[in-house]
């Protein structure tokens, strides 16, 4: 058996969650389990104690009880008045502790799934974090089928999963229609399993409730290991259906699946329980952890209004709010806003708007992109084109188009006898004399500014950047910056162009936009390259590109509330201290023989 917790809720204040608690204790040790019990919060009384005494656990009341207030108020209030601050992760550390130790942790919660713990955090936000199975304590009289369909609303809706309702006879008393029928109401309304009924307790004696109880509760299903017989059809399900990205999957087929299945703050849950740090964020979008209560109330706000219309011919209120957004943090001059959904499709829409801009004005030799020799932009067609990473896409120069490739200056691997400030300066010439020369036939540059993020997390020498957007300037070539992993304060400012102040003619972003919630991209430009596309319709110049998800609601909408964070939360001043410990910290990398160097610019670090 999988070590697992089951959480006890009920629908509402005294209901008998001890008893109920207890009385599953002593069922499922009389079946041989080994169980234990946990009352993350206690206001008033001796639940606590009670629990650990009557069903012999030995552990410390502290790791079974770790906050206890004086006066029978709700917890919120009761720890406040007392001037106790409740730390989540003390909670979870003691959970975690005693659920290596047991089979199942009984967890009793305190009132209902909505009673706050803190303001900002209720029970069911501990259930999740605690990840555990559900139990909903009901009494059987009148109101209890609202009550219990409330809370298991509250429950789904959070994404808990329901072991089943457990009816409790808390009062001795007749049992009338109510009583009699609303069990199965419950069961058939709310499609949930009725795991059984406690009936009235006189007194609490071990063997004579475990005798009346054994055949009223089933305390088979919560034995039942539902963490592995999940994870194991996951598994199966996914050899069999699912093609991953950048994944040989013959080797996959041959290797059990780590199937994620839920996540929380910095960590990541997968469908057997166990937690994993989430070191990629999930492939660099993660900014403010998962499950953050802002962002999930932004969606499901947003969801209530309105989930998707196209911006085909409409428009939407996130869309425009999110546009303007994004101006007012973008680089000066940048003031127009084309939407899509991930970073190829944000490049793809920069080379395909700079290209046109020349046609649209009669300049038709300027066709040409030009790119660094090792950069990596994407996997669609065109921004491979840009690419220059052999592995990624080298076996698609038939279907690409032709680009100018420059050398860079990489100096962990410059070429022999090429040292810096030299080999920089060197490259620059070369660039300069390409445009120079070729000018005329040179629609747009393209990089990646201040770090390759693909490439090797390669940090460019200070100055660079500028020099680059003045050569751009010079010879009327459009610089395209592509943000999408450096973006939204990986650097340690929000744009990595605001290392050296410039402001390039594309700015495209993704990854991180959305907090690592929905796909979205952007594209943002500036008032001249827009009005490259103001003609008459038919003309035929207008810029024929979009995608059908194109300024999602939903998406836009989780990047307004990423950005309220930004600003709430002053994510980029908070930054600051983060980034220096962790610049001391890598030192210690240099310790290593096999470490040859190690790259930081704000939170992006290269260790080669």
């Amino acid at each position: 058996m999988n070590n697992k917790g089951i959480f006890i809720t009920g629908t509402d204040t005294d209901i008998g969650k001890t008893t109920a608690t207890l009385v599953l204790g002593w069922l499922l040790q009389d079946r041989g389990v080994n169980v234990g019990i946990m009352k993350p919060v206690q206001c008033a009384g001796n639940d606590a104690e009670f629990l650990k005494r009557s069903l012999k656990i030995d552990d410390v009341i502290e790791k079974i009880n770790p906050y206890f207030a004086k006066e029978p108020l709700s917890p919120h209030l009761a720890f406040q008045r007392q001037k106790t601050q409740i730390n989540i992760d003390k909670i979870i550390d003691s959970f975690e502790h005693l659920k290596k130790k047991y089979d199942i942790v009984l967890v009793e919660g305190a009132g209902g799934l909505l009673a706050p713990l803190k303001e900002d955090y209720f029970i069911a936000d501990l259930v999740k974090d605690l990840n555990c199975e559900l139990i909903i304590i009901a009494r059987l009289g009148l109101g209890t089928i609202n009550h219990t369909l409330l809370t298991l609303q509250q429950a789904r809706d959070r994404g808990i999963p329901i072991k089943g309702i457990l009816f409790n006879e808390i009062k001795k008393a007749k049992h009338g229609i109510p009583e009699k029928t609303n069990p199965d109401i419950i069961e058939k309304i709310g499609a949930v399993p009725i795991l059984g009924f406690i009936p009235y307790l006189k007194r609490f004696d071990q063997k004579e409730i475990t005798k009346a109880c054994r055949p009223l509760i089933d305390v088979k299903s919560l034995m039942k290991n539902s963490f592995k017989d999940k994870a194991g059809r996951l598994a199966r399900w996914d050899q069999k259906y699912v093609w991953h990205p950048f994944t040989q999957m013959k080797d996959w087929l041959n290797q059990e699946p780590l199937v994620i299945d839920e996540a929380q703050g910095n960590y990541l849950i997968d469908t057997q329980g166990n937690r994993y740090l989430d070191g990629i964020s999930s492939l660099w979008v993660n900014l403010h952890g998962h499950r953050k209560r802002e962002m999930d109330q932004a969606i499901k706000s947003q969801i209530d209004k309105m989930s998707h219309s196209t911006l085909l011919g409409l428009s939407n209120t996130p869309a425009i709010e999110l546009a303007k957004r994004l101006v007012d943090i973008a680089p000066r001059g940048l003031e127009k806003v084309f939407y899509s959904d991930n970073g190829s499709t944000a490049v793809e829409v920069a080379l395909k708007i700079a290209y046109q801009y020349w046609q649209n004005k009669g300049k038709k030799k300027k066709t040409k992109i030009v790119h660094l020799a090792n950069s990596y932009h994407g996997d669609t067609l065109g921004s491979v084109s840009v690419g220059g990473i052999d592995l990624f896409h080298k076996v698609y120069r038939k279907l690409i188009f032709k680009t100018i490739a420059v050398e860079f200056p990489d100096f962990y691997r410059a070429p022999k006898g090429k040292t810096y400030p030299h080999y920089t300066e060197e490259c620059l010439k070369c660039l300069e004399n390409l445009f120079k020369e070729s000018h005329a036939t040179i629609a747009a540059f393209i990089v990646e500014p201040i770090v390759q993020a693909a490439a090797g997390m390669i940090v460019w020498p200070h100055g660079l950047l500028k020099k680059m957007r003045e050569l751009c300037t010079r010879y009327d070539i459009f610089l395209i910056a592509d943000e999408v992993a450096t973006g939204f304060g990986r650097t340690g400012k929000m744009f990595a162009c605001e290392h050296e102040g410039i402001a390039p003619d594309f700015l495209c972003l993704a990854k991180g936009m959305t907090g690592g919630y929905l796909p979205l991209a952007a594209t943002l430009t500036t008032k001249r390259i827009f009005d490259g596309f103001l003609f008459d319709y038919q003309e035929q110049k207008t810029f024929f590109h979009g995608h059908t998800y194109t300024g999602n609601p939903l998406a836009c909408a989780a990047a307004l509330a990423s950005l309220d964070i930004f600003e709430k939360e002053r994510i980029l001043a908070v930054l600051q201290p983060k980034i220096k410990f962790l610049a001391e910290k890598l030192k210690m990398f240099y310790n290593l023989r096999h470490v040859g160097q190690v790259r930081q610019k704000g939170f992006m670090v290269g260790i080669e």
